[in-house]
């Protein structure tokens, strides 16, 4: 390349951004990501929209928990633009659960303090923070005592004070990061009805990362299927069901029918 076309290579105006439809909410463009000189997203587009559920899922390795680390400043991108309703991160108030509910809780803190954290943060006053955890308390039923440390308590505890800690400043949007890998079948049921139950009353966004394809697509509005790296967009696949959902929603004809296709577009993606 002669040194004048590289300096209007340089000096060649950024593509505009180009918006999502209508309803949007989070909007992802030209998304790169390399991980040892080998591209796992490359050039990668997706809008999520606004006040749904969308599940992820695909193959081991395509980049699934990466993803929603790139969208929430976990982990930086090589290039490309991630804006949520038009705005930057850091307008942005977002949640977390992590996978690893055991490492992401603050074990010097009780465990009270460690849901009220986000909201210390902000600089809310006493007051507020009280009637905050008074909200979350009674949303989620809390059973057992809050003013106990972390490690006294079980996994699922852990999990649940994990959930209430991210939806404790009122995120726009939520990440779950696998959030029922490490939780007993009883603890994941009651989970799972308490998210359905925080999104229904609130509409916060979500973006959920599961290896259960029944989770996936219970929870979801909307199930994000990837192909194996560099990660693509295999398929996304709408679900209508209304809410609440509930154990009778896994025998409906159109749960069995989006899981089978789900399972179909995963295999053929595993075999390529």
């Amino acid at each position: 390349m002669r040194p004048v076309d590289a300096l209007l290579e340089i000096d060649a105006p950024r593509p505009e951004f180009e918006p999502g439809p209508a309803g949007t909410h989070i909007t992802i463009r030209g998304l790169t990501k390399y991980f040892a000189g080998w591209p796992l997203y490359e050039n990668f587009n997706l809008d999520i929209p606004k006040n749904k559920i969308v599940s992820i899922f695909g193959p081991n390795g395509c980049g699934k928990s990466t993803l929603i680390n790139m969208i929430a400043g976990l982990i930086p991108i090589d290039s490309g633009e991630i804006l949520f309703d038009g705005k930057s991160l850091k307008e942005t108030r977002i949640g977390y659960v992590f996978q690893n509910y055991r490492e992401a809780l603050f074990p010097w803190l009780r465990t009270i303090d460690n849901i009220a954290y986000p909201l210390k943060l902000e600089g809310k006053s006493n007051l507020e923070i009280n009637r905050r955890m008074e909200e979350l308390v009674a949303s989620f039923d809390v059973k057992f005592d809050l003013k106990r440390y972390p490690y006294e308590l079980s996994g699922g505890q852990q999990q649940t004070a994990s959930i209430m800690r991210a939806l404790a400043p009122r995120p726009e949007v939520l990440f779950l990061d696998e959030p029922f890998s490490a939780l007993d079948f009883e603890m994941t049921l009651f989970i799972r009805e308490k998210l359905q139950e925080v999104f229904m009353q609130t509409g916060t966004t979500m973006m959920l990362v599961s290896h259960d394809l029944e989770e996936a697509v219970y929870l979801a509005d909307q199930v994000l299927l990837l192909t194996k790296r560099p990660t693509r967009i295999a398929e996304i696949l709408h679900y209508g069901d209304a809410r609440p959902r509930t154990v009778e929603t896994l025998s409906t004809p159109s749960f069995i029918d989006l899981k089978k296709k789900s399972l179909e577009i995963f295999q053929r993606e595993v075999r390529r």
